[in-house]
């Protein structure tokens, strides 16, 4: 009889992440709805990169620490602030929540997402930039537009 053995997520993320430090394109499932509405948790994956010349608006991977306390965790979200070696997260579905961490701490660049259809879309497009830039303005009206958000969905 064969025995099946578990892999857990940690260990799929490190290898992810060791991958990517040496210059693999990984693609990784996501979850979670920080990202809504660009990226939905359980359906979509994303191409992940080596991180190199970071700017505002770029989606990375990073190593932030818990609010609870409990270590550190990895989200995927979106640049809003850098500053030296100083990096300002949020998530394009968080209405307040922001994250910061250090150069160091990011793993790993979103290069595309893809969806269950498999389209691939380009986070740095000029077109999605722009989206990006629009979502951030709109922040104080985002609770609303998520709420359209998921009863489309």
């Amino acid at each position: 009889m064969m025995s099946v053995q578990k892999i857990g997520d940690e260990v799929i993320l490190a290898e992810a992440i060791r991958l990517v430090k040496e210059g693999v394109s990984v693609t990784f499932p996501v979850k979670g709805n920080s990202m809504l509405p660009f990226i939905v948790g359980g359906r979509d994956s994303v191409i992940l990169e080596k991180p190199s010349a970071l700017q505002w608006g770029d989606v990375v991977l990073a190593l932030v620490e818990s609010d609870n306390k409990q270590g550190k965790h990895y989200v995927i979200h979106r640049i809003l602030g850098l500053d030296g070696s100083d990096v300002t997260l949020m998530g394009d579905g968080n209405l307040l929540l922001r994250e910061r961490c250090k150069r160091s701490d990011v793993c790993a660049k979103v290069l595309q997402v893809v969806k269950p259809n498999g389209k691939k879309i380009s986070f740095n497009s000029f077109w999605n930039r722009f989206v990006a830039k629009l979502w951030f303005f709109l922040l104080p009206f985002r609770r609303y537009l998520l709420w359209v958000f998921n009863k489309v969905k």
